[in-house]
């Protein structure tokens, strides 16, 4: 693996001696999109002042390809860098001139500037407003702007400060998948801080799930998002149904928990006998009329319910079933309309046994 771009080594930040950030090590590999996520409080706007250099920790030291980063060095070093802040922050001129702003603090002469410009200007589709003013601008195309003036400078290490969160939900679809191409087709080293799961779902191959002060877990998206380390991030990221069971069996692969006297497959180890809790996500859950003939092939776990509540909510509605326990699924509305979901309703819950997963022994879970 190569060595990282970006590292931190014992960092700690105090203010007032109180702890907000405590980081043993963390690294950024070349080319990779982190996602640094949490609650609003868990230090994820100092973590990234820490990488980004622009704040010093108290203690423990910030490496640049395996280099010490000291005070003498730190300006050289931002200028390998550029942020994108939650505000775009663009000067009163034009489109063209705001993006180009960074290269003319850096001295490059304006015929390498055009070029450049114009260049960002059309990845980011935001070459008809070149000469418009960008005081003028909607929030979604004020955001392409600061990004372009960003990338116009080709940064070693780009900075997300929360920039989709100023966005209304039009403007935010619009720009991430076209912000996810342009990370990946240059594969420019990125660390984005967020405290939505669906930016750090789209975006990162590695999510950091940082909770007061501490990175809890450090793994690949998927991993973070369908197999949690702990309650507490399962909770954060989404898994709304987790349930205490006992593990009755283990075969090929597959242990069956028993809830409520509902038995469950699911594609994890743990030793017969041992209490566990088990965690499963709303969208994971397939909702079946009781007179449908034809279940799910790939489906292991078929449990007979009742509808509690439907919930309206965007994308998707939010359905709680009873099947002995608490079980929260997810559908369109159109779905929902389909199948007749109301309160009362008799209803079966399928899902996978790769979908359900073992957060730990019930006995740590809090």
């Amino acid at each position: 693996m190569p060595p990282s771009v970006v590292e931190l080594a014992g960092v700690q930040v105090t203010y007032g001696g109180a702890a907000v950030l405590d980081v043993p090590a963390l690294g950024v590999r070349p080319g990779e999109i982190l996602a640094v996520v949490g609650p609003n409080g868990s230090g994820k706007s100092t973590l990234l002042r820490v990488i980004g250099l622009l704040e010093r920790p108290t203690r423990g030291v910030v490496r640049i390809h395996d280099r010490p980063v000291d005070a003498r060095h730190s300006l050289a070093e931002r200028r390998r860098m550029a942020t994108v802040f939650q505000r775009p922050l663009l000067a009163d001129m034009t489109v063209a001139e705001n993006v180009a702003l960074g290269l003319r603090f850096r001295g490059l002469g304006d015929d390498a500037n055009g070029a450049r410009v114009e260049r960002w200007l059309e990845r980011l589709n935001i070459a008809p407003l070149g000469d418009q003013r960008a005081q003028r601008l909607s929030g979604g195309q004020a955001q392409r702007v600061a990004l372009a003036r960003a990338l116009v400078l080709e940064p070693e290490v780009l900075l997300l400060d929360e920039p989709f969160s100023g966005l209304d939900a039009p403007a935010r679809a619009a720009l991430l998948p076209d912000l996810g191409v342009i990370l990946r087709q240059d594969r420019v080293t990125t660390i984005l801080v967020t405290h939505d799961r669906g930016e750090a779902q789209a975006l990162a191959d590695r999510v950091a799930v940082l909770m007061a002060g501490r990175v809890l877990q450090l793994d690949d998206t998927a991993r973070v998002f369908h197999a949690p380390a702990s309650e507490e991030i399962a909770r954060f990221v989404g898994v709304e149904t987790i349930v205490t069971g006992r593990v009755i069996a283990r075969e090929a692969g597959v242990t069956v928990v028993e809830v409520a006297g509902r038995k469950l497959e699911i594609a994890a180890e743990a030793r017969v006998g041992e209490h566990v809790r088990v965690g499963l996500r709303p969208e994971d859950v397939t909702l079946l009329l009781p007179t449908e003939v034809a279940p799910l092939s790939s489906a292991r776990n078929y449990l007979a319910g009742t509808i509690v509540r439907v919930t309206p909510s965007t994308p998707a509605n939010r359905v709680l079933v009873d099947v002995g326990f608490p079980l929260v699924a997810t559908v369109t509305a159109r779905s929902a309309a389909d199948l007749g979901l109301a309160e009362g309703v008799p209803i079966t819950a399928a899902f996978k046994a790769s979908a359900a997963h073992l957060i730990g022994p019930a006995a740590s879970a809090g």
